[in-house]
């Protein structure tokens, strides 16, 4: 192994980030071990400890047990339309459209009025639908929308899911060399503006992103103002932030993160040459991996384990060479400015008390760019907040689609998941005009917190 190798400070990062000491490795198979569950800690965003019943319980217990929540975990089988959009650089990308079918009609549904000098009158073509189109975030796919896609599938909303590239079954990207290259929040909002001329050309958009799609939207708005400016009808953003996640510190001291940042880009560009090796360590230490999603991803000890493993399965199925490529982009990502392309609109804001990940000031830095948009903390909630409280996000989404104009003002959208809680917005809505008001009644439940 050659002196500059950064692989001998794995043991090293995950002693910083769980305070667990470790043996050092013997062999590169041992070390690639220990890498894949650092890697683990970056792709759930973050790096902590595990649960002290996944340290003492048997190693065939929790296999058999994940084998069985996979067998009866009905999540991510929703499926539509598919398509595939091509990015800038000829990436395929991989979205699927949910939509109603034309209502069927006969032949010739009604007499046709002869014009005045001949020919014949056509019925006026009606007005194209509100899209949802909704991103995905980091180490995740399309499927992590699957409660709110259930919802909005039900109430006949038209929406785009699609796959980010290296995700799901989009595309990696060429790279000149043959070998995987770094991703820019900037290239994702290309991505993005691909999508939608792809899915849908046009009618007006209500952009929805988590996390790393959040930066996706922002990206889009940056790059492409005049898409928002004439065709965005709402935005909401969930889980995510405008800048300084370089800041973060992930529940853990603050030498132990400073730490592993100071190794972990080398580490990274180290183990994507090893893609294969680290991610037979990825396996071998599914069980630390998998106490480590759940940390970073959920807050409530409610959480159906369905759902887990459901979210262990999306981050487990990223590979180590994708996490690498788009890890340093997050440090780099800065859209505050591009904010304000947003003023004017409906905009949503969620975030998770006690996200880890992209902590609930991020959300609030936000909402101070945007004086009317709708800041909601929900309580109990970690990172993946539209998968541990989905009512909430539901109800909130309803609301934002009733404002921009793809629900009528007495629609609601059906409750998919748990009711467990909700939270309540930080600010008031602007006030409208009456006849531009929707119902009084709010689509959800309305407990003051979790139960």
């Amino acid at each position: 192994m050659s002196e500059e190798s950064p692989v001998v400070t794995v043991p090293e990062l995950v002693v910083a980030a769980t305070g667990v000491a470790v043996p050092a490795p013997r062999t590169w198979r041992r070390t690639t071990g220990l890498a894949g569950a650092a890697i683990g800690v970056v792709a759930a965003g973050a790096a902590a400890g595990v649960a002290v019943e996944r340290l003492t319980m048997g190693r065939g217990i929790r296999r058999r047990a994940r084998l069985a929540l996979e067998v009866t975990g009905p999540y991510g089988t929703l499926r539509g339309t598919p398509g595939v959009a091509y990015a800038e650089d000829g990436t395929a990308l991989h979205y699927e459209v949910d939509e109603e079918p034309a209502p069927a009609s006969d032949a010739d549904p009604a007499p046709r009025r002869r014009r005045l000098f001949g020919g014949r009158r056509r019925p006026p073509e009606p007005d194209p639908p509100v899209t949802v189109v909704l991103s995905h975030g980091y180490c995740l796919n399309q499927d992590a929308w699957h409660f709110q896609r259930a919802a909005l599938r039900a109430a006949g909303v038209r929406a785009v899911y699609w796959d980010q590239r290296g995700h799901g079954r989009s595309g990696r990207g060429p790279a000149p060399d043959g070998r995987s290259a770094p991703v820019t929040i900037d290239q994702l909002g290309g991505d993005l503006k691909a999508v939608v001329d792809a899915a849908a050309p046009v009618g007006p958009l209500v952009l929805v992103g988590h996390s790393m799609g959040g930066m996706t939207v922002m990206a889009l708005a940056d790059r492409f103002p005049e898409l928002v400016r004439e065709r965005v009808a709402g935005v909401a953003l969930v889980g995510t932030s405008s800048g300084g996640l370089g800041e973060v510190h992930f529940g853990l001291p603050v030498a132990g993160v400073n730490a592993v940042r100071r190794f972990l880009p080398g580490v990274l560009r180290a183990l994507g040459q090893r893609a294969e090796l680290v991610e037979k360590g990825r396996r071998a230490t599914a069980d630390l991996f998998a106490g480590i999603i759940t940390r970073y991803s959920f807050a409530s000890a409610e959480v159906d384990p369905v759902v887990t493993r459901f979210a262990e399965r999306m981050i487990e199925s990223t590979p180590i060479d994708v996490v690498a490529d788009f890890y340093p982009a997050f440090d780099e990502h800065d859209k505050t400015a591009a904010l304000a392309r947003f003023r004017g609109l409906p905009v949503l804001i969620v975030s998770g008390e006690d996200d880890l990940v992209t902590p609930v000031g991020h959300s609030e830095t936000m909402a101070r760019e945007l004086p009317e948009a709708e800041l909601v903390r929900v309580p109990d909630a970690g990172h993946l907040v539209m998968l541990e409280h989905p009512e909430v996000v539901n109800a909130r989404l309803a609301e934002l689609l009733t404002r921009a104009g793809a629900l009528p003002g007495a629609a609601t959208v059906s409750s998919h998941g748990s009711t467990r809680g909700t939270a309540q917005p930080q600010r008031p809505e602007p006030q409208r005009p009456e006849s531009q008001r929707p119902e009084p009644q709010r689509p959800g439940p309305q407990c003051p917190g979790p139960q």
